[in-house]
């Protein structure tokens, strides 16, 4: 472990203590929410590092998946904890908002950043190909009940039986895709030993203990974030759905926000472009599909499929330009600012509701 990493460490349990203490004794509500905002990155972050040297024997598809899965923990901590309080609209912005922000915001930035670098940036377009087929069948999941919803059809009365339906029929094919990218494609999966030689430096070991704690961290800080949330909010007039899809997206995928960028930068496109777009499969075939199970026996709001038909066509835009992008295996600089642009355009759409 080297110098900046044990500095990252001490730093977010530094700041961990202090948004426990602040949260305890009742301090000012938009201190709270500042401090449990950056102890939530910071420890993202560490699971971000942990994850990365267990995958320094893994090909992109591999690293792709297990630093997505452990990158989405702490949102997922976040979306049980607002699910409980009732925030299910929070929740739902904030799932559609972690896609968005990956596919355009973070996906964009490694764009710009690396190819402003590096240049004309080329990776291997098979796994980013089938993820953008993917998330066009998630959308289209999503589509449907929503649809449904809209045109007043008579199965609208059986709104919850359908999510259920729909949830299943996605983690099934979040199942299949897992096979598919692990032991489906060898060339995508295959480890490069020059480059885990270079990368490990943690034994395996420490990356799990680190790993463990961090998740136990994660739980206890989303609790205080979702706490601190709803009275910010009011105090700064921020709406619902806007926080969800903008504030609550961004601090809960901040592994992806970082890695992913930091990849682009090293010009090491294939991990870059699978760890982003992996993100935002996971999100829309396996955490929203669980969410929407779990929120049925929480106790608290139920969560649905249905979206708003603004957001459902900024989905929309979503998946057809970043798919466009991925499709020719190359990528500049201004694609990554068009779609920077894009993400301004939607997330200016919702500050007012």
């Amino acid at each position: 472990m080297n110098k900046k990493e044990k500095i990252t460490i001490g730093l977010a349990v530094l700041i961990t203590l202090i948004s426990g203490t602040l949260h305890y004794t009742a301090a000012n509500t938009v201190v709270v929410f500042i401090f449990v905002t950056a102890a939530l990155a910071l420890v993202a972050k560490i699971v971000g590092d942990a994850t990365e040297q267990l995958g320094s024997y893994m090909g992109p598809g591999a690293t792709g998946i297990m630093q997505s899965a452990l990158g989405n923990l702490p949102e997922l901590f976040v979306c049980i904890f607002a699910l409980r309080a009732g925030l299910d609209k929070v929740v739902q912005a904030a799932l559609i908002g972690s896609i968005l922000g990956n596919s355009l915001l973070v996906f964009g930035l490694a764009l710009f950043i690396g190819g402003w670098k590096n240049g004309t940036q080329r990776f291997h377009s098979e796994q980013p190909k089938m993820i953008a087929t993917l998330m066009i069948l998630a959308f289209a999941a999503l589509a449907i009940p929503t649809l449904i919803s809209m045109v007043h059809t008579p199965a609208m009365t059986h709104i919850d039986s359908l999510d259920k339906f729909v949830a299943i029929v996605l983690l099934f094919l979040f199942v299949a895709s897992l096979y598919y990218f692990i032991k489906g494609d060898k060339k995508v999966g295959t480890p490069d030993p020059v480059e885990a030689k270079h990368k490990a430096t943690w034994s395996v070991g420490l990356a799990v203990v680190v790993l463990a704690l961090s998740g136990a961290a994660a739980a206890f800080i989303s609790e205080w974030f979702v706490d601190a949330l709803q009275p910010a909010m009011q105090i700064l007039g921020i709406n619902e759905v806007f926080a969800g899809l903008v504030i609550v997206a961004i601090a809960g995928n901040a592994i992806e926000n970082v890695v992913g960028i930091q990849l682009a930068y090293s010009n090491k496109s294939d991990y870059a472009v699978s760890v982003i777009l992996n993100s935002s499969l996971q999100v829309a075939l396996c955490l929203f599909p669980i969410l929407v199970l779990l929120s049925f026996v929480l106790g608290g709001a139920i969560l649905t499929f249905v979206l708003p038909p603004l957001m459902l066509a900024a989905l929309a835009l979503t998946v057809i330009v970043s798919t466009f992008v991925v499709f020719d295996g190359e990528s500049i600089w201004l694609e990554g600012l068009s779609l920077i642009g894009l993400y301004c355009l939607i997330a200016s759409a919702f500050w007012w509701g």
